[in-house]
């Protein structure tokens, strides 16, 4: 039986604040090691944080990062320990703010961020650079409706295929159908259109190729949710990387990308050594054409 998909919403709303504190986590983060620009704007009053390497090297490797918080609540701002750390190891990392509930409900998110791939492959990418969507909790929902659901970034005159070197889903919601919180059913609309809400429905060979990382102790997300997904994606021919963590609750996987929780679980380190083959990777081969920003 899944376990009730209820706790998303209601105990992602705390997000970090299950970790003690988050100042403690970007006191930690290497501030030293990149050059931080903070509220570029990138859409009407939407902001987004860009870190990047101090020392940038000629091997560049580029991703966005969307924030958690159950689709209500949220802030860029708490992250600097997560776009930091990829940036002092050479990953330029753009944190957007996207609009939650009740300002918006679903598919505005979805657009938000569509439009912030968009401004990171405008102003960053170069030649053949991609970027990797990396996402935690309803963050790696939002990553992963914008790289199988090809509306999104069509939107934005974007292709996951052509424009996404991969997908990193952290702790992620893909497959939490029915709906039993009230929060849920008002983001995401009535019953006839879920299942357009949900990943694991768009799934296609050409999907960009995904790292699905989760922890054993999760009691907000089903960890079952990525296991379903990374089958999918096999059954369908793509390519998926599973990682179930022992030690790794909700919060505390995200948590460990600081140094002070890395004994937590390697998702820092897994995550880099996903990014790194893929954006080293050129184009897949049945998009052998445009393989550009």
């Amino acid at each position: 039986m899944r376990r009730p998909e209820t706790s998303i919403a209601e105990g992602s709303r705390a997000g970090l604040g299950a970790l003690s504190p988050v100042a403690l986590l970007n006191a930690s983060a290497p501030t030293d090691q990149v050059v931080a620009t903070g509220d570029v704007v990138f859409d009407g009053g939407l902001m987004l944080d860009v870190y990047a390497p101090r020392q940038p090297s000629g091997n560049r490797r580029i991703a966005v990062f969307f924030h958690g918080g159950g689709w209500d609540s949220g802030d860029k701002a708490m992250y600097p320990f997560v776009g930091a750390t990829l940036a002092a190891r050479g990953v330029t990392t753009v944190i957007p703010s996207y609009r939650v509930y009740p300002e918006v409900r679903f598919p505005a998110f979805l657009e938000d961020a569509a439009r912030a791939v968009r401004w990171t492959v405008d102003e960053l990418c170069r030649g053949s650079e991609q970027p990797v969507l990396i996402g935690h909790s309803a963050g790696a929902h939002i990553a992963a409706m914008l790289a199988f659901d090809g509306q999104w970034l069509r939107h934005v005159n974007l292709t996951a295929a052509r424009n996404i070197a991969g997908l990193v889903g952290l702790s992620g919601p893909y497959d939490f159908l029915p709906l039993h919180s009230a929060t849920l059913k008002s983001i995401f609309g009535p019953e006839n259109g879920l299942a357009a809400t949900q990943p694991i429905n768009f799934v296609t060979a050409d999907a960009p190729p995904a790292l699905l990382a989760t922890g054993r102790l999760d009691r907000i997300v089903d960890p079952q949710n990525s296991v379903r997904l990374a089958r999918r994606i096999s059954e369908a021919g793509g390519s998926a990387e599973l990682r179930l963590y022992p030690l790794a609750a909700h919060a505390s996987l995200i948590g460990a990308f600081a140094w002070p929780l890395r004994f937590i679980a390697p998702v820092l380190k897994d995550t880099l050594a996903f990014v790194e083959a893929v954006s080293g990777q050129t184009e897949r081969p049945e998009q052998a054409e445009e393989a550009t920003c």
